[in-house]
């Protein structure tokens, strides 16, 4: 605790008199995170846990990203920041379930296509082959060793980047786990945990947010009408599909270098397993193939 009471001492001179005691708030699998009070008014602290920054994250992308959906109304203010530890204001509010976010799926879609339509430019980019790459390269020089499964990971990833036309890079959450979607008491949907914000590709966050909270292709059919103010065509179908198993190779991958990094108490391997596991399932359906035909026809474009 002694680190956070610098934090904190630190703060002071930015927010005003600390108060109370901080309180650490859970569900977190990368950070650790810290509600406290400074000058009457409640805050989030975000600690990064430990080697983050071999997880492809850019914090001052985290921040720049976390600024611009306040702008929005769809992330939390940002307070203050000191070297990599983020301080943002305190949301009043109550989780979101995957189903919630199923029957929402207009509202979200409008909240993502508002980010993806802005003009901010994030100093990092978001690339799955890459991060593939990368999450690879840091295990094994660490001594450790890659399941088997993930070559034929990797191997999806590039069929499916090559399948895919190209879309203008556009600013991406690329992390919409349930946990990572609020409901503020005022009735607000927000966004927080932008630590994975990049410049990408807008099919990802369409495609993370629907595998990651279990939708089934009805609500899918609802998000892609809703984020194109139209009627999806088959391509933009499939692209959604292959992009889900895209989420999935992104997702198994974090959690085997995360086993390798992190000293937080999670199933990192299991949670590796598990998205392993589903996208394997996806690619070994037979219409897998056809996915990518119909895919390849769709143009390309920020709202592909």
């Amino acid at each position: 605790m002694g680190e956070l009471s610098d934090i904190l001492g630190r703060l002071e001179s930015l927010l005003g008199p600390f108060t109370g005691e901080p309180a650490e708030l859970g569900g977190g699998i990368t950070n650790r995170n810290f509600r406290a009070s400074f000058g009457g008014r409640d805050y989030v602290i975000r600690r990064p846990g430990k080697d983050t920054e071999l997880l492809g994250i850019n914090r001052e992308a985290e921040r720049v990203a976390t600024e611009a959906g306040a702008l929005l109304g769809i992330a939390p203010a940002v307070a203050a920041t000191l070297e990599d530890c983020l301080v943002t204001d305190f949301i009043a509010c109550r989780p979101i379930s995957s189903s919630e976010l199923a029957e929402g799926a207009e509202e979200i879609a409008g909240a993502l296509r508002a980010f993806h339509d802005s003009e901010v430019a994030l100093p990092s980019d978001f690339s799955v082959p890459d991060l593939l790459e990368d999450y690879a390269r840091i295990v094994l020089a660490r001594g450790g060793a890659l399941p088997a499964v993930y070559p034929k990971a990797v191997d999806a990833a590039a069929r499916i980047t090559a399948a895919l036309p190209a879309a203008r890079p556009c600013p991406c959450h690329n992390d919409l786990l349930a946990t990572n979607i609020i409901r503020a008491l005022d009735g607000r949907m927000i966004l927080v945990d932008w630590e994975y914000a990049g410049m990408g590709d807008s099919r990802f966050d369409l495609a993370n947010l629907s595998v990651n909270n279990h939708f089934e292709e009805s609500t899918d059919e609802r998000l892609l009408t809703a984020y194109h103010g139209e009627a999806p065509s088959d391509g933009r179908r499939a692209a959604l599909k292959l992009t889900r198993v895209l989420s999935d190779a992104r997702e198994a991958a974090w959690g085997v270098v995360q086993a390798e990094v992190s000293e937080l108490d999670f199933d990192f391997a299991g949670y590796a397993h598990e998205h392993f596991e589903r996208l394997q399932g996806a690619v070994e359906q037979r219409q897998f193939e056809q996915w990518l035909l119909s895919a390849s026809g769709e143009p390309g474009g920020q709202a592909a």
